[in-house]
Parts: structure tokens; C-alpha cells; sequence
């Protein structure tokens, strides 16, 4: 069972979903998951019982479910619980259903593979190689892929090495690099591919890719040598490292009277080279 046959069963029913721009998150109407996975004909009453019987077991879920406001079958909107992907996986979990049982065989899978991949790291790569090549991905790109999850391995060492808190602050050091050499912040940069939760260095031509390396590299090499000691200094670092990509993104552009950053997502990267690889054997 592969996620993509587990989500299949979603396909021919109706579930609300919202996209959140600040959180960057789809929310999905726990209730219409419910309703599909438990067949059940009043889905609101088996939601009200499970989420007692999580709050008694001190599920997070329960605490951290959020309400939203999503249309409702007359039309009107009305406050609704949601989940976010993590919750909902949560969720599934908790439901006992037959029809919940692909979505466990999944996650099972994806977390004895994830264990895998911590004991034997060069797993992770082969993986990650097998999936980009499933999604049409030149091997030329991916090898590139590749290399750039390890610059970026290497920077979040140096950054946690510098006690630099995960999550927000490496966020907020990533906008400063990438701000300094591609004149987006991450987020800018993905409304301008027109990206949404999709990854944005998966987005990303050759050329951007090798740009971003060069920003995040030069980055590690810089804090490695001045070792700073607080968030501003490594943000004043982070801020030189992606300066240095832009001023060479800047001269790329000079002489091929090109621009560097593309609105091109993968999708479009894809039919692209098909179209220029047609031309060629024409």
C-alpha cells in the first residue's frame, strides 16, 4: 500500500479542505474524514464520542484542534473542527475502520523505512533518488537535488552547533539567505512559483538550485570561521552568505541578458524540456 493508493480513497467523496496562507498548511473537516472512514450516519456524534475518549487519554489532538469556518451542505459556513495533516494522521490512527487500515499500513511502512534510514543515512538518498526519478525528474536534476539536501545538512549542523533554535529561527536565517541572493523571501519566492505546501527547492531550475547552494555553503563557511555567538551575528552572516550567491546571480543575468529566478514550477519545468527535447529530435 503506497500513500498515493491510500489517499485514492478520498477521491470520489467530499472533504473541505482550507488552505492557510500564514500557516502555510492545508486544514482538512475532521468530520468529512470521519464520515468517510467510519461510514458512520451520524459522523458529528462519533466525532463528539472519540474526541471525549482522546481527551480522557490525553491526546493532543483534542487540544490542539482548531475550528474554522467552512461551508456547509446549505450553503452557509459555520465554525468546523479541522485538522492539519499531521492531526489527521493522528486521527486516522485513533478511527477503528477497515477503511482507515491502508492509511496505517502507510504509515507503518514510512515510519519502519524512516527508522531504516537513521541506522543506514545512504538509504535516505537512494529513496529520495527513487522518488524524484517516479516523478519525471531528469537525472541531471536530482543529482543536483541530492547534493543541495546535503549543503543544506551541513548549515543546519553549523546553525545548531551556533545554538540556533530549530524551527522559527532557521526559518527567519533561510529567509535572510534567500532574500540576499534571489531577492524573495521563501515564502515570496513560492507565491511566485505558485507553489503552495509543495517544496520549493523541488521547484527550482538547475541553475536556482546551484544558486541556492552556493548561498547556503558559502554561509556554513563563513559561520565556521567567525563562530558567532548570537542570532544576530548569524543572521548578519546568513545575510553575507546569500549576498555573494546574488551578486553572482546578478552577474549570470548581465551576460546572458537572462533572468535567473523562474516562475516555473515543477510541473512546467517538466513539459518544458519535453517540448525543447521534441525540437532537438525534430
Amino acid at each position: 500500500m503506497t500513500r498515493e493508493n491510500a489517499i485514492r480513497l478520498f477521491q470520489d467523496h467530499r472533504v473541505r479542505v482550507l488552505w492557510d496562507d500564514k500557516q502555510e498548511k492545508w486544514y482538512f473537516s475532521i468530520v468529512d474524514i470521519i464520515a468517510i472512514l467510519t461510514e458512520s450516519p451520524n459522523p458529528r456524534k462519533y466525532w463528539s464520542v472519540l474526541k471525549t475518549r482522546l481527551s480522557k487519554e490525553g491526546s493532543e489532538l483534542t487540544t490542539n484542534c482548531s475550528q474554522l469556518k467552512m461551508q456547509s451542505s446549505d450553503g452557509k459556513f459555520y465554525k468546523t473542527d479541522v485538522a492539519d495533516t499531521e492531526q489527521l494522521l493522528r486521527l486516522i490512527q485513533s478511527i477503528p475502520s477497515p477503511n482507515a487500515e491502508p492509511f496505517k499500513v502507510w504509515l507503518a511502512k514510512v515510519g519502519y523505512e524512516r527508522i531504516e534510514e537513521t541506522e543506514d543515512p545512504e538509504l535516505a538518498f537512494d529513496r529520495a533518488m527513487e522518488t524524484y526519478l517516479k516523478k519525471g525528474y531528469s537525472k541531471n536534476w536530482i543529482n543536483q537535488r541530492l547534493k543541495s539536501i546535503e549543503v543544506r545538512k551541513e548549515l543546519t549542523d553549523e546553525w545548531e552547533t551556533r545554538g540556533v533554535k530549530k524551527g522559527s529561527e532557521y526559518a527567519i536565517l533561510t529567509d535572510e539567505i534567500t532574500k540576499a541572493w534571489a531577492g524573495f523571501t521563501t515564502k515570496e519566492y513560492k507565491k511566485f512559483k505558485n507553489l503552495k505546501k509543495e517544496n520549493l527547492r523541488d521547484n527550482m531550475t538547475n541553475l536556482e538550485l546551484v544558486l541556492n547552494m552556493l548561498a547556503e555553503a558559502t554561509t556554513k563557511e563563513i559561520s565556521g570561521e567567525r563562530k558567532p555567538k548570537t542570532f544576530i551575528e548569524n543572521k548578519i552572516i546568513a545575510n553575507q552568505g546569500g549576498t555573494i550567491a546574488g551578486n553572482a546571480r546578478k552577474e549570470i543575468e548581465e551576460k546572458s541578458g537572462k533572468k535567473v529566478i523562474s516562475s516555473l514550477n515543477a510541473k512546467a519545468l517538466e513539459i518544458t524540456e519535453k517540448k525543447e527535447t521534441k525540437n532537438l529530435d525534430e
